[in-house]
């Protein structure tokens, strides 16, 4: 293969044949392809897109970069979920302990912060020494003796999708939906998964929206992945505030635990926890229908299995042993802590989730450069919901900062994001569709 005819033929709309995808992916693993064809690739495909049957051809080209994890020794379902990201979005932490406690297997890859979201790994960290890359075995041992582990992607998973991402988050490629789909399905595939559920996200604090947007990505999502051999669903969710009371990485750790010790009864987290349970259960074949589903899932929670589970994994990877007993010995509390109060009364009504989302990196909880270091202690807790009937002077969070002054900006940040009118509450769905192959 010649990769200079190669990309000459995606930027003129050609459709690539399965075995040249193989050949420039196993060129990119092995350094063969220089980074400048593989930028050139990158838009070439950004404009002329890619067929169903290309997609999923970079997606097994990808995921068969470099190793794949295979888990039927254990004769237990294997699957994961895959969030396209948003603020307060804290399910993973509770979803792989549920799921193990109703008898799956869960290698979940997750991801750090990526823009205005948060990453699930970003939070782990908080725990201190939780070990986010363990090796190939310590995972396999994890997971066989505890159900579930939450992890980063390894550096011999998918590897072609590593070097290729860190080429578009440079070159104004990363909104791709082929290239995106590629991206998230490789390392799923890697992972050696029997099944898969998306939570594709959709509102202000999404990467996604509109809803037809996601829709366009939850389709090629679902579409590649079944075309790629790996049972998938969608789910789309709305993003259109922060889905848990608590935005920050050690403020949503003990978000998930309160969760997991049945604290968050009622609360639109719940409902996408549940509802992204019961599609996984379903999917992977341990259930025969959404009521038998949510039965299981509740036994987890009520039963304190799933509490169990969190607690096993967080020691086995590192982390300490009686983390889940005394959380607050282990998690660092931001230096100030003050409620955040509404300056008049009325009805929550709109909220700029992204908005929110930034204020914690300009807090210090995210990252503006890849090489920068997180305060896990910063964000904000006890969010009110939109639709609450709020007085004058009542709090509607509490923010978490290194000092004064950062906690003034973030409050301020905070009030902006909010509108506060009059009228009744609307409710508001937050399981918006269903997507199969």
């Amino acid at each position: 293969m010649i990769p200079q005819e190669f990309i000459r033929r995606k930027r003129d709309r050609v459709a690539l044949e399965a075995s040249e995808i193989a050949d420039f992916v196993a060129g990119m693993a092995d350094g063969s392809i220089g980074d400048a064809q593989v930028a050139a690739f990158a838009m070439a495909t950004w404009f002329s897109g890619m067929t169903s049957a290309e997609t999923v051809a970079l997606t097994v080209a990808m995921r068969d970069s470099g190793t794949v994890l295979d888990y039927h020794a254990l004769g237990r379902p294997v699957a994961d979920k895959h969030s396209t990201g948003g603020v307060g979005d804290n399910v993973s932490l509770m979803l792989a302990p549920i799921l193990a406690a109703c008898g799956l297997v869960v290698p979940m890859i997750s991801g750090r912060g990526l823009g205005h979201t948060g990453g699930t790994l970003d939070k782990l960290e908080s725990i201190p020494g939780y070990h986010i890359a363990p090796s190939a075995e310590t995972l396999g041992r994890v997971v066989e003796s505890v159900g579930c582990a939450i992890i980063g992607q390894t550096a011999d998973l998918a590897p072609a999708d590593r070097r290729l991402y860190a080429i578009r988050d440079i070159t104004a490629t990363v909104d791709s939906v082929p290239l995106i789909t590629a991206s998230i399905l490789s390392k799923k595939l890697a992972a050696g998964l029997g099944s898969l559920v998306l939570d594709v996200k959709v509102g202000s604090g999404a990467f996604m929206a509109s809803l037809s947007e996601a829709e366009i990505l939850a389709r090629s999502l679902v579409d590649v992945a079944n075309g790629a051999g790996l049972r998938t669903t969608a789910l789309i969710t709305d993003m259109s505030e922060p889905l848990a009371d608590a935005v920050g990485n050690a403020l949503e750790i003990l978000n998930c635990l309160a969760f997991l010790r049945g604290e968050k009864q009622g609360t639109r987290l719940e409902q996408v926890v549940m509802a992204l349970a019961s599609e996984m259960l379903l999917v992977a074949g341990v259930t025969s229908g959404p009521v038998e589903s949510q039965d299981a899932a509740r036994r987890a929670l009520e039963s304190g299995a799933a509490l169990d589970i969190f607690g096993r994994m967080v020691s086995a990877l590192g982390g300490p042993v009686d983390f889940v007993e005394r959380p607050e010995a282990y998690l660092t509390a931001a230096p100030v802590i003050r409620p955040i109060t509404a300056d008049r009364a009325g009805v929550l009504s709109t909220c700029d989730a992204r908005a929110i989302g930034l204020a914690v990196i300009a807090l210090g909880g995210g990252r503006t450069r890849a090489d920068q270091s997180i305060d896990h202690s910063v964000g904000f807790s006890d969010i009110l919901p939109l639709g609450t009937r709020v007085e004058a002077g009542q709090a509607l969070a509490r923010v978490h900062a290194a000092d004064d002054a950062a906690a003034e900006d973030a409050a301020s940040a905070f009030m902006a994001a909010y509108t506060i009118e009059d009228g009744a509450p609307a409710s508001r769905p937050i399981i918006l569709s269903r997507l199969t192959a």
